[in-house]
């Protein structure tokens, strides 16, 4: 029997309620309590931070300082588990876990070579590719631009390490390119057809319990407005791909598709931590956030594909008071 309760830190905490809701209601399922930590740059206006047990202020991930100041928290805290929620903030603690997991706290990250991979998404096309997952046609800007003439358009162009949708636009013609970027951008053939995400979980020893596709019904900022969970088991095997395809895998993650009618289905992005849109297959009945909390108590992972097919998620704004 565990003796108080499990102490869990959510980073860069911003509007994440719901992924914290998911997981007071993972610890209820396991009988025991559960105690969340939260962080931001500025706590005060983070609903997720305003409505979690403990709140606490740190720099920018890309701070020097960030990973010191989130191992002495855990440290004097007794955190058991360490949620990143942004993609930016993968490297430093990948890189860290190790230590971190010294000092008792589990850092729900895979590998730093998982994460270099999927941090760039030229890598990530690449290594997918050599694992047989069916990719869009990618290129460097420079390579796209010196072979524009056979380059099909139009085009999408994107930050090779970005996220959120930052920086992603259209090319009609090779006159759309810009004589210089400022950070390296990539271009991907322009896929129509629906677009979807597929939450999917890992176990300790590397196998896939779990993939929960939605439909993207509506997307606002880069994340998932109104969903739809979909069981296709085409993509069941495209996510062993995608997990094969990475050398540590761990946890959830998510990664998407777009299913083009002439083209098929072509995965093009990874993210490697819980995915906006991770509540929706919670609520299907994914137990992501459960089997987590299992395996930090010492009981078998419990994720599977025993979710219901068909849900709906409608998200709206909602506000949260302080004072």
């Amino acid at each position: 029997m565990r003796n108080g309760p499990l102490r869990i830190l959510f980073t860069s905490a911003g509007r994440r309620v719901e992924l914290a809701q998911c997981f007071r209601a993972a610890a209820s399922r396991r009988d025991v309590s559960c105690e969340i930590h939260a962080c931001d740059l500025d706590p005060e206006l983070s609903p997720a931070c305003q409505t979690a047990d403990a709140r606490f202020v740190v720099p920018k991930c890309t701070d020097p300082s960030y990973v010191g100041i989130l191992q002495e928290y855990c440290r004097t805290r007794s955190i058991d588990l360490l949620v990143p929620t942004i993609d930016p903030e993968l490297p430093p603690l990948a890189a860290a876990r190790d230590d971190f997991a010294e000092a008792g706290t589990f850092v729900h990250v895979s590998c730093a070579e998982t994460i270099d991979i999927v941090r760039d998404k030229q890598k990530t096309i690449e290594a997918l590719a050599a694992s047989g997952v069916p990719v869009p046609r990618t290129a460097s800007v420079e390579e796209a631009r010196h072979s524009s003439g056979a380059w099909p358009f139009p085009a999408f162009i994107k930050p090779s390490g970005g996220s959120a949708s930052r920086g992603i636009g259209i090319l009609q013609g090779p006159e759309d390119f810009r004589g210089k970027y400022d950070e390296p951008m990539i271009v991907q053939e322009f896929l129509r057809g629906p677009e979807y995400t597929v939450n999917v979980y890992v176990d300790r020893n590397g196998k896939l319990l779990s993939a929960v596709p939605h439909i993207r019904l509506s997307v606002r900022a880069g994340e998932v407005e109104k969903g739809r969970t979909e069981r296709n088991p085409a993509f069941w095997e495209i996510a062993e791909r995608v997990v094969s395809a990475l050398p540590g895998p761990r946890g959830a993650m998510c990664f998407q598709l777009i299913v083009d009618p002439e083209k098929g289905p072509r995965v093009f992005e990874i993210n490697a931590r819980f995915g906006g849109g991770y509540p929706l297959a919670d609520h299907a009945g994914a137990r992501f956030a459960e089997s987590l909390l299992a395996d930090l108590l010492g009981q078998p992972e419990c994720a599977s594909n025993e979710w219901r097919d068909g849900v709906t998620m409608l998200r709206y704004d909602a506000a949260v008071f302080d004072g």
